[in-house]
């Protein structure tokens, strides 16, 4: 990947500020076709949200993998003890790999996958943005299975009522508030993958270098804080009415670590065996890497936002109309 060094010339861009690597998600060349880049990748995260089924990713896949893996019904065998459920925390987190907040951490698979060296060397290379990811992700889940451990019998999440047509439950309320932000934040972060606007994270970049990748791990970390997944929600209340604080953190951070292991392993395989075949072709053209880039953080991000705040209220029946796919 071309980045611009000590005796090469910053190009200008159409939103008046230079063309320079600034950090790990906005590189050196940006590619021109830019509205239609956007155009394209929101029009996919809204589609996206038309035909995501959550019954078929959460209870046919979610739930016949944790069954699988911990060898009985999960939904009606309840949690028996810490052990129990560390277990139940870190494979109800596998099962939750596809679920619809996860799509996520793709936004960062381009730089991951862009170096060059040994086959060894290349995995090296990702392994160390997954390890600044993994910070991230795990500081704001031991703090939210901290903050469970305490208080967490009295925070929305703990409710199990069903939601009434034509009102939001608190439940709700939270996941549309967590989610909506997110999937804003992914968008102005594809957005300035694209050099429309301004990186966010140019100056920190300069002493820290790897912030970029905590702060997305920060943002997985957060899908926490609004995930409705039944097999979560099923770990919520048991860390809640624990009371331990500690059992929290550990079930949350596990719970999180199980949702990125099979997106880690794929990252990994892909920058081992891709071989240099892969790397060149996405070095071949200087601005791929950053649509590749833009592309999956756009789409993410449109389809986190609409997912969660548009489509919600249409189930809810407090807006009229979403479209959505009859399977969905």
């Amino acid at each position: 990947m071309t980045r611009t060094g000590a005796n090469q010339s910053p190009t200008q861009t159409s939103a008046g500020f230079t063309s320079v690597a600034t950090s790990t998600f906005v590189t050196d060349s940006f590619p021109r076709r830019r509205g239609l880049i956007i155009l394209l990748s929101a029009l996919g995260g809204f589609v996206l949200t038309s035909i995501w089924s959550a019954h078929f990713v959460d209870s046919v896949i979610g739930d016949n993998v944790a069954n699988t893996l911990l060898g009985h019904n999960v939904k009606e065998t309840p949690i028996a003890g810490i052990a129990a459920g560390i277990a139940f925390a870190f494979v109800s987190g596998i099962a939750g790999t596809f679920t619809a907040c996860n799509i996520a951490a793709f936004g960062a698979v381009a730089p991951m996958l862009g170096s060059s060296g040994s086959r060894w060397a290349r995995l090296g290379n990702t392994l160390k943005p997954l390890g600044w990811l993994s910070v991230g992700m795990i500081a704001v889940s031991a703090l939210y299975g901290v903050l469970v451990g305490f208080v967490g019998t009295r925070m929305p999440q703990f409710a199990t009522a069903a939601s009434q047509p034509g009102t939001l439950s608190g439940r709700s309320i939270q996941s549309m508030v967590t989610f909506g932000i997110i999937g804003l934040i992914m968008i102005y972060m594809g957005l300035a993958a694209l050099g429309v606007v301004r990186d966010p994270f140019a100056r920190i970049s300069r002493r820290r270098p790897n912030a970029p990748m905590v702060f997305m791990g920060v943002l997985i970390g957060g899908f926490l804080i609004g995930r409705p997944f039944g097999l979560f929600r099923q770990m919520f209340r048991d860390a809640a009415e624990s009371g331990n604080p500690l059992y929290g953190a550990a079930a949350f951070v596990l719970q999180s670590v199980g949702n990125i292991v099979i997106m880690a392993v794929l990252f990994l395989a892909l920058a081992y065996l891709g071989g240099s075949r892969l790397q060149r072709w996405l070095t071949a053209t200087p601005t791929r890497i950053a649509t590749i880039t833009a592309v999956a953080l756009i789409v993410a991000g449109v389809f986190t936002f609409l997912y969660w705040d548009v489509r919600l209220l249409a189930r809810r029946e407090i807006i009229p109309w979403y479209p959505i796919a009859p399977w969905a």
